[in-house]
């Protein structure tokens, strides 16, 4: 039964998603998205990770406007899949999505930035024009060459 509370998890956010999208009318909701919802081992509460499309006054509106509407979607939730308790609904936003954003303009401008000035340390040799410094046998780091040939090129 250790897979109970996801699978649980599953079905709430599935409800929920459902729910929020035609159910509640609350303005404040906006462009919120349910990304996941752990749930604890006793089924008692539903901790619900949320995203929002808009800025943090954005972000702030959703939370409010959830907090408004816990009491129905808990009760909703209850009803649609037949759970003998409904679970506490926690809701708190995702910040796992700004958290990957921030990741990929970091390397987004590292990127740039090498690409902006080739012929730099620690540019690929693509982007400085040049070739690969060992032009015969592909040597490996630690001396050991993978044409087996001990780096001569001479046919015997």
């Amino acid at each position: 039964m250790q897979n109970r509370p996801a699978r649980v998890g599953e079905q709430i956010r599935q409800e929920l998603s459902e729910l929020l999208r035609r159910e509640v009318q609350d303005p404040g909701i906006g462009f919120t998205t349910i990304t996941w919802v752990k749930v604890s081992p006793d089924l008692q509460v539903a901790r619900v990770y949320y995203t929002v499309l808009g800025d943090a006054r954005a972000r702030k509106d959703a939370a409010r406007a959830l907090q408004r509407a816990a009491t129905f979607l808990r009760r909703q939730v209850s009803a649609r899949l037949r759970l003998r308790r409904a679970p506490e609904l926690a809701f708190e936003y995702d910040e796992s999505v700004d958290r990957g954003e921030r990741v990929e303009d970091l390397l987004r401008a590292i990127h740039e930035a090498a690409a902006a000035a080739p012929g730099e340390p620690g540019a690929s040799p693509d982007q400085t024009g040049g070739a690969p410094s060992e032009a015969a046998g592909d040597n490996r780091p630690d001396g050991d060459d993978t044409a087996g040939d001990g780096g001569d090129t001479r046919r015997e």
